[in-house]
């Protein structure tokens, strides 16, 4: 089977310093938090071009603590799409706050500025546009439909380590931004992991106080926190990925373009990166109507494929108090019917993509 993602063929190829790393880290047995967070803190804060970054056990830790440092909680409303990962949705829940979802732009797969403004009430504190499958949403329209109505801007960078609008990071361009490291993520840990970032010091001293328990000194809690913090093994682990992470994405970029130049203008819609926009592909994403007869088919050809998601989440039983229907939201659900994500990782040889490429040829011309 070609892997939809090859961790192992990763993890050969960083094998040497990654152990040394960790091995760094059982010496100094500081095994959460600790100096290789703390480093791997400074790094990431400037990758992303942003004055902070904490790092969090999950991306859905760093959801929730931002929403919490935002001042979101019972009674306020969080507009959002609901084409993402229920993650998303659920930490807005996990504040007392209502999601409020507005449908995507079809082209881009994330949430449609145009329909934002009409879903703002009283009640609205921020706005959480997701960057998903690696493409930032249209920040200067969000900004400024944020700003107008004195909104805050939470973003779900999940799946968009070192995607850039505009020729700015995500995760420096809203007020909170929110990553996962998950370990398929386009910088994994091995083990869970996330981070907020942050310009906006005061918003930082929160994140930093409620993912320890409310503290800022041992045994002395001024807030009511969590237990969200990043182990010291993920930080070390991390720390060295990020001498990698540009040359990863543009192995993926590559990909992409090779996805596209093959595959493009025939039977299948490829993704459509904005020129605006540098799409980081942590999912290549097709569509097609017949998308669960097309992945069984390439699934008996030897090729492991994903779907990035098959229920749009106000259609999601765990969300059915909200009272949607389906037709509420027509292109996130018509999307959920058709995306099917391809194999995409920096690892990835010509020849497993031409296995791919030669399927779905195969599969069209039926």
């Amino acid at each position: 089977m070609i892997p939809f993602v090859d961790l192992k063929a990763q993890y050969q190829s960083i094998k040497d310093e990654v152990n040394a790393a960790v091995l760094g880290v059982l010496e100094s047995s500081q095994f959460v938090l600790g100096s290789a967070v703390a480093a791997f803190e400074a790094q990431f804060a400037s990758y992303c071009q942003a004055s902070y970054a904490m790092g969090v056990n999950t991306g859905t830790s760093a959801l929730h603590l931002a929403l919490l440092a935002a001042g979101i909680g019972h009674g306020d409303e969080v507009i959002t799409t609901p084409f993402t990962f229920i993650a998303t949705v659920s930490a807005i829940d996990y504040t007392g706050a209502k999601p409020v979802f507005v449908d995507i732009d079809p082209a881009s797969f994330t949430i449609d500025p145009q329909q934002i403004e009409a879903a703002i009430t009283p009640r609205t504190k921020a706005i959480l546009p997701v960057h998903l499958y690696g493409q930032p949403a249209d920040m200067d329209a969000i900004m400024a439909i944020a700003r107008k109505h004195g909104l805050l801007v939470i973003e779900d960078a999940a799946q968009a380590h070192g995607a850039e609008y505009h020729g700015k990071r995500v995760g420096s361009i809203g007020d909170l931004g929110c990553f996962s490291f998950y370990p398929g993520k386009n910088l994994g840990a091995y083990g869970e992991g996330g981070a907020v970032t942050t310009n906006n010091p005061e918003f930082a001293r929160k994140v930093r106080m409620l993912r320890d328990w409310g503290a800022e000194r041992r045994y002395y809690h001024d807030l009511k926190g969590f237990n969200y913090r990043l182990e010291g093994v993920q930080g070390a682990v991390l720390g060295v990925k990020m001498r990698y992470i540009e040359q990863w994405t543009e192995a993926r970029r590559s990909h992409a373009a090779r996805y596209d130049a093959l595959i493009g203008g025939g039977a299948y819609g490829v993704p459509a990166a904005a020129a605006d926009r540098r799409h980081v592909y942590h999912i290549y994403a097709i569509r097609h109507a017949q998308r669960d007869a097309l992945q069984s088919y390439l699934h008996d050809r030897g090729v492991s494929t994903g779907i990035h998601y098959p229920i749009p989440v106000h259609l999601q039983r765990a969300f059915a108090e909200l009272g949607h229907k389906a037709g509420d939201f027509p292109h996130s659900e018509l999307a959920a019917n058709e995306v099917l994500s391809l194999p995409m990782f920096p690892e990835l040889q010509p020849e497993q993509q031409d296995v791919v490429v030669t399927a779905l040829r195969e599969w069209s011309e039926q």
